[in-house]
């Protein structure tokens, strides 16, 4: 499997940074590549077997910050992630490396594949 190298700064219910969502692994943070295939984006943290998927369908917005689920990455912008799993607004966060360049290159790769 390819991918790219990235952060994954966890998953919130409602944008509440205390209210974590713990479903299918979106609980722990940490370090790993992203990709993209053919009905979602997803994520595999390094030393985990599962990758984190979030179908494109579920996908409501796509969002920058510098700060997600109380965290803060020394600046780095933080792709934000707004979908809907079961009745709730999530919001799965992802700094990528490159700064700007690399952001820019992840959101428009995900705005590509919603329309």
């Amino acid at each position: 499997m390819e991918g790219s190298p990235g952060y994954y700064a966890g998953t919130v219910i409602n944008r509440r940074w205390w209210r974590r969502y713990r479903k299918r692994g979106f609980f722990a943070r940490g370090s790993g590549k992203y990709w993209f295939d053919a009905e979602a984006f997803c994520f595999l943290r390094t030393l985990t077997a599962n990758p984190l998927c979030i179908p494109y369908g579920l996908i409501q917005q796509i969002e920058v910050d510098t700060t997600h689920a109380g965290r803060w990455i020394w600046g780095r912008p933080i792709v934000k992630v707004l979908w809907q799993e079961e009745g709730q607004m999530l919001s799965s966060g992802f700094a990528i490396p490159h700064g700007a360049e690399g952001t820019e290159r992840l959101i428009e790769a995900l705005r590509a594949r919603l329309s």
